[in-house]
């Protein structure tokens, strides 16, 4: 079937496609590759992809090809889904015969509600979904395709069995030739990440139980399957030259250090090419690793520290001890390693006096840049179960996004209300920015490589844009 993959516009510099964690707008203009649209797309022949938020393409360029296809598959969210229904709707209204169905974590854990709260949508692949598209796609017979919730002839919703994960992980195309065939990979940024980067999947799943996290409990699992060595190194070389103005590769795996030898391997191997990366990584990586991957050409590291407090790390199943995660920051700062830190305010146990320590331990350790974000109890996570069974979360704040795409504070506790846990993050941000000795360091970074100034002052607009907007909001 002529297939479509489809990342829908939704609010304006939305940053919740198929690759993000956090579907919410951002302080600055950013925006991942759409990975888990791009898999699938590589394993179905003819397809296409279209990322619309960073391309900025219009609900209306989208609706002029409808009738070029004969599927279209979009990734959907919680934040997202009545937009990606009212898409599908205008997709529909101008193909009729185009049948239309969703992937990602909405639908993985709520196929059977999604269904019957959108019947314009004709099916929604479960969990880990790329070979249940191929087979959509290669004209099976629905009843006989495992992972799918569909309608059947006469509209009634049926459920097949669960497909099993992937567990040879190299059976999986590269999906960096449908970056370079469908997107304008220089339409991607990260804040803290070289423009322009890639970024790409080594392997899928988590050993982390983090009650929070989106991933692992929804699609990908708590088992880390990984791509052999030798096949991360091959895509890494046809990117290369494929995108050979691109500054830096980044590994988009939950935990890329969750396998130390591999990651180890790995790095032995980028050495020998040149390439700088970065990577996401658990605050305990021995100084010893840490030295491996720095000679071989890492950067820079994005670690979930989440919180300053002990309790509220046991709360959230982080696994994680304080005093480990100073000790790998001062680490990783003596061997030249840069760290994006990322802090979560409003987690069980939060309150004001936990805020403020985690401020000061941010501000202790001192990481490169940081993200404070709203803890988010997206369905389908332990977390969200919590908040609902203790009535942490109410129906007028469980869209977790406003009108314009902005992250709210769902959750409540008794001691420590939605507005205070929302603006904990504004206080955060100028607590850690606005200090002379980080000023400085920003400036210094400007002032001697010319290629961040303009980039660093259009964030700075953007930043300060974008805390006006949320002191509007609440």
């Amino acid at each position: 079937m002529r297939t479509l993959f489809l990342q829908a516009p939704s609010f304006d510099g939305f940053d919740g496609g198929a690759g993000s964690r956090y579907q919410a707008k951002r302080e600055i203009a950013s925006y991942w590759y759409p990975t888990w649209l791009a898999q699938p797309a590589a394993l179905v022949e003819n397809s296409k992809l279209i990322d619309a938020p960073p391309h900025k393409t219009k609900l209306a360029e989208v609706v002029a090809q409808a009738k070029d296809f004969d599927l279209a598959v979009l990734h959907t969210s919680a934040p997202s889904f009545a937009s990606d229904v009212k898409t599908i709707e205008a997709l529909k209204a101008a193909n009729p015969n185009l049948k239309a169905g969703l992937i990602g974590a909405k639908v993985a854990v709520d196929a059977e509600g999604s269904l019957k709260a959108a019947p314009v949508v004709d099916f929604a692949a479960r969990n880990e979904f790329d070979f249940t598209i191929k087979d959509i796609a290669d004209g099976k017979d629905w009843g006989s395709i495992r992972g799918l919730s569909f309608r059947n002839a006469n509209g009634v919703i049926e459920h097949t069995a669960d497909r099993p994960i992937v567990e040879n992980m190299d059976t999986l195309p590269f999906v960096t030739p449908i970056y370079k065939r469908d997107l304008q990979y220089q339409k991607y940024f990260i804040g803290y990440l070289k423009h322009p980067y890639i970024s790409i999947y080594t392997g899928r799943g988590c050993k982390s139980r983090c009650t929070f996290c989106l991933w692992p409990q929804t699609v990908g699992g708590h088992r880390y399957r990984t791509r052999s060595v030798g096949h991360v190194i091959e895509e890494i070389k046809w990117a290369k030259k494929a995108f050979p103005d691109v500054k830096e590769f980044f590994f988009d795996d939950d935990t890329f250090t969750d396998d130390l030898p591999r990651a180890e391997a790995i790095a032995k191997e980028l050495g020998k090419l040149g390439v700088m990366w970065s990577c996401n990584a658990k605050a305990n990586v021995p100084r010893e690793t840490l030295k491996i991957l720095k000679d071989g050409g890492l950067r820079l590291l994005l670690v979930g520290y989440e919180s300053g407090n002990q309790q509220i790390l046991h709360n959230i199943k982080k696994g994680m001890l304080v005093d480990v995660a100073k000790k790998f920051t001062k680490d990783c700062r003596e061997l030249g390693i840069q760290i994006h830190g990322t802090f979560i305010m409003g987690l069980p146990g939060e309150s004001k006096e936990t805020i403020e320590e985690t401020i000061k331990f941010a501000t202790e350790i001192n990481p490169h840049t940081i993200q404070v974000s709203l803890a988010a109890p997206y369905p389908g996570t332990f977390l969200f179960d919590q908040a609902l069974k203790n009535g942490w979360l109410d129906d007028a704040n469980a869209e977790l996004v406003d009108e314009n795409g902005v992250q709210i504070a769902p959750l409540h506790y008794p001691n420590l209300s939605h507005t205070e846990i929302f603006n904990s993050v504004e206080t955060f941000y100028r607590r850690f920015y606005f200090r002379s000795g980080k000023i400085a360091s920003i400036v210094g970074e400007m002032v001697t490589q010319p290629d961040m100034m303009k980039r660093r002052l259009r964030e700075g607009v953007e930043f300060f844009r974008f805390l006006r907007e949320r002191r509007e909001a609440a």
